[in-house]
């Protein structure tokens, strides 16, 4: 498909639009984490259960990620966004009114598949209607407002739960995606097909898949990428509570904090990036030089263990923004035919990843303890197997990428 560059009232309108619908499915994501001592109270979930839970809308979510990649490219981010957030209504409805812990996690599957299109939709789009020098800005604000979402699925829902309690912010929250279709069906444009002899020239899932590029970031999406999001949405939380000692305000506080402080470092990272590339500095230079750097403030957070707090998080996750240049990285070494598959080939990765250390992270606390371990020492043993598996994701991807 040609590019199709935007006038900028248009372009900012179209990102508004997306960035509510992806505000939505940040909040949606994050919750689990604030939620975390009232649901393992009310449900008696084990740290195994608590990871399951909140993995689970992971699982959803990179379920649709391959059919999105062809559905994208071929309907476009307006016919595609509008559906799946149906299936989002439904997921939000049922988790208000589950009463065990498998409507929960049935109801946050189907969550994670009806949001599942509410970046790369508009990444998609992005790619044909944004100039190629923007789009590393626009994945970068698209994470500012994913860590709005965040912030607001901290101190806020906090604040709101003793006046309307958990259920009724889910069911406002199925109200709020309504009107986000809504605004997606009136002011996001129309995909242009590609006739059929175009699309069989397009590209497959293959080319894709057999990308040098591509294979030298798959450790990194899956257990760098995705751990740092499962301790980001999850495992912060309970750390400051279990480990920390925080209470669950303090630990919303320090997670509302956490985001805030994200929230602002996207937006100065999307506006510098298009900057930093025009004096010579490319993004394969900065994942090189900045990941070490967050190996070394997760390995601050383990030797300090109960006098790790949210300070130590904060620095831990915006050490590790560099990981966020790995996607725009991706659809940028693809045609704009293979945008959608492209992107959602890695954004599989990425959520496959997270679902895996958000569950895995919980087990290992689990057996951890089983073995006769404190709490304590059990945080901290398995966020070292996960540090070790992130610098193993990095020496592969430096191997691969050695001459470049």
């Amino acid at each position: 498909m040609e590019k199709n560059i935007l006038p900028i009232k248009k372009a900012v309108l179209i990102f508004f639009v997306f960035a509510c619908g992806y505000f939505i499915s940040a909040l949606l994501r994050a919750i689990t984490a604030t939620l975390s001592p009232l649901l393992t109270s009310e449900f008696n979930l084990t740290a195994g259960d608590l990871g399951l839970l909140a993995g689970g809308y992971f699982l959803g979510f990179a379920s649709m990620q391959i059919p999105l990649g062809y559905l994208l490219d071929k309907h476009g981010p307006k016919r595609v966004v509008s559906s799946f957030l149906l299936i989002a209504i439904i997921g939000t409805a049922a988790f208000a009114l589950a009463k065990s812990f498998s409507g929960l996690l049935i109801s946050r599957i189907l969550i994670g598949v009806g949001v599942s299109a509410c970046l790369m939709g508009p990444l998609t789009g992005y790619r044909i209607w944004f100039a190629d020098e923007y789009q590393q800005r626009a994945n970068a604000w698209m994470l500012m407002v994913l860590s709005m979402g965040f912030v607001f699925s901290t101190l806020p829902v906090q604040i709101l739960l003793p006046a309307i309690g958990w259920r009724w912010i889910f069911g406002s929250v199925a109200i709020l995606i309504l009107l986000i279709i809504i605004l997606t069906l009136l002011f996001i444009p129309s995909w242009k097909s590609e006739d059929s002899k175009n699309e069989e020239n397009a590209g497959s899932l293959s080319d894709v898949w057999k990308n040098k590029f591509f294979r030298s970031t798959i450790p990194l999406g899956l257990f760098n990428y995705g751990g740092m999001v499962a301790i980001q949405t999850l495992w912060a939380g309970p750390w400051m509570v279990r480990v920390t000692g925080y209470t669950p305000l303090e630990s919303a506080t320090g997670l509302f904090w956490i985001n805030t402080t994200m929230l602002i470092a996207f937006f100065i990272f999307g506006y510098i990036l298009p900057k930093i590339t025009k004096l010579g500095i490319e993004s394969m230079r900065l994942m090189k030089l900045g990941l070490p750097i967050s190996y070394l403030s997760l390995f601050v957070i383990i030797i300090l263990g109960e006098n790790a707090g949210a300070l130590h998080f904060t620095l831990y996750i915006l050490t590790s923004i560099v990981l966020t240049l790995t996607q725009p990285a991706v659809a940028l070494s693809f045609p704009t035919s293979l945008a959608g598959k492209s992107l959602t080939s890695f954004n599989l990765l990425i959520f496959v990843g997270t679902f895996i250390m958000q569950w895995g992270i919980g087990l290992v606390i689990d057996l951890s303890q089983f073995l006769g371990k404190g709490e304590i020492q059990s945080f901290q043993i398995s966020f070292t197997v996960y540090l070790i598996i992130c610098i193993l994701s990095y020496l592969y991807f430096i191997i691969k990428n050695k001459n470049e």
